[in-house]
């Protein structure tokens, strides 16, 4: 029986936990694999990180902590033999690059998740994507890496993962990738109405449990913006072969138009344990404990154009795709900053986009940047946002 070794990069996050319920349930029913967690990593939900572990047959070779203080305390109440406990970037990029790993889960939220990602891929491991910051910041050095390494990059985003269930192994191209929306908690909310929304209405999303900051992306549709920019660099489309269509149900995950007119969708109930799944055993396809699609009842499934004038981050994801280059560390930088801002009740949800707009245009744009050049426009964009909202500090990445 052969081995898989699993280091799961922000194992408290939504993605994370359900890695973890994804691997113990492939170690029980994978008669040709044994599947160990062999690292995990946590930033501030320590408790729910040691439950986590806790629960697991055989515990983590390694776990990564964000901060030296919480390390500390957290090996004094959880250090084994077994179990070795570190902290910082630098120990995360370690992990993703260890020999001993077969896969990566790269599921720390936001910029922070970057390094560690692209040293995975430096490794020529299987990378199973659910950063979409990475390739939003540095698709180009992210493709240009997999071309020398020979790396494997599969999202688990469901939407990517239903365009690369769609694609298989067909060799014409596609005419079209078409992203489905949920729409949101502000789908059918008027423009005056998000000018009131506050923090707790935008958290409530209809569909998915996701994080706070995700939650918030979804509610300005800068969440389908970024993924709109990721399917550019993972699929080599240009941003005018990418569409995006509300479907509330979350039932369609995306669909890939081809050339003849045939559209193929991808379906499956709203479970990230599904596409968290393939993206570990692709290719092969086995007993997963997401539940059917019930097919004795009735189902409406909608699509419904989006709007671009109610939710302008569209536009501005669209923008970006097009232009490459520094475009996506800025307006991410700078959404994750916005995001935490309205969070903290310090600027109004709709200030969020226009924010990320102005920081775009006031950069200077290079079209091939370095690693170096993005992480310095990341820090830029930041504490312009800080300026713009009249506040002392820039917020933290995500992740730190």
């Amino acid at each position: 029986m052969a081995t898989q070794n699993v280091a799961v990069l922000g194992a408290t996050g939504s993605i994370g936990t359900a890695t973890l319920d994804v691997l113990q349930h492939l170690d029980r029913i994978d008669g040709a694999n044994q599947w160990n967690l062999w690292a995990a990593s946590g930033h501030a939900n320590l408790d729910l990180l040691a439950k986590l572990l806790d629960g697991l047959h055989r515990p983590p070779r390694r776990v990564v902590l964000s901060d030296p203080e919480s390390a500390i305390h957290f090996r004094s109440r959880h250090a084994t033999a077994a179990m070795q406990i570190c902290t910082g970037p630098d120990a995360l990029v370690e992990v993703a690059s260890d020999p001993e790993v077969d896969i990566v889960v790269a599921a720390i939220v936001g910029r922070a998740g970057l390094e560690s990602t692209l040293a995975a891929v430096e490794s020529g491991k299987r990378v199973a994507l659910a950063n979409k910051e990475t390739m939003v910041v540095g698709g180009s050095l992210v493709n240009a890496t997999l071309m020398q390494s020979g790396a494997e990059l599969l999202p688990i985003d469901s939407e990517h993962s239903a365009i690369f269930q769609c694609l298989g192994e067909k060799s014409c191209k596609p005419r079209k990738l078409i992203l489905t929306a949920s729409g949101g908690p502000f789908r059918s909310w008027s423009a005056a109405q998000m000018d009131q929304a506050t923090p707790d209405s935008a958290l409530d999303h209809p569909t998915w449990d996701m994080g706070p900051k995700i939650t918030i992306d979804s509610a300005t549709m800068m969440n389908k913006a970024l993924e709109v920019i990721e399917a550019r660099w993972l699929f080599d489309l240009p941003a005018e072969s990418i569409e995006v269509v509300v479907h509330p149900q979350s039932i369609i995950h995306s669909m890939v138009e081809f050339e003849d007119g045939s559209v193929i969708a991808q379906l499956s109930p709203p479970d990230m344990r599904l596409p968290i799944q393939y993206a570990l055993t692709y290719p092969r396809r086995l007993a997963c404990q997401v539940p059917p699609l019930d097919r004795e009842q009735r189902w409406d499934l909608t699509l419904e154009p989006a709007d671009r004038e109610r939710f302008p981050a569209l536009d501005l994801g669209f923008e970006v795709a097009a232009a490459g280059g520094t475009a996506g560390a800025v307006v991410n930088a700078a959404n994750e900053s916005a995001v935490g801002l309205f969070l903290e009740g310090k600027i109004r949800f709709t200030d969020i986009v226009p924010t990320c707009r102005t920081c775009l245009e006031n950069h200077s744009f290079e079209p091939n940047p370095t690693l170096e050049t993005l992480l310095r426009l990341d820090r830029w964009a930041r504490k312009e946002v800080a300026k713009q909202a009249n506040v002392d500090r820039p917020l933290r990445r995500s992740g730190e």
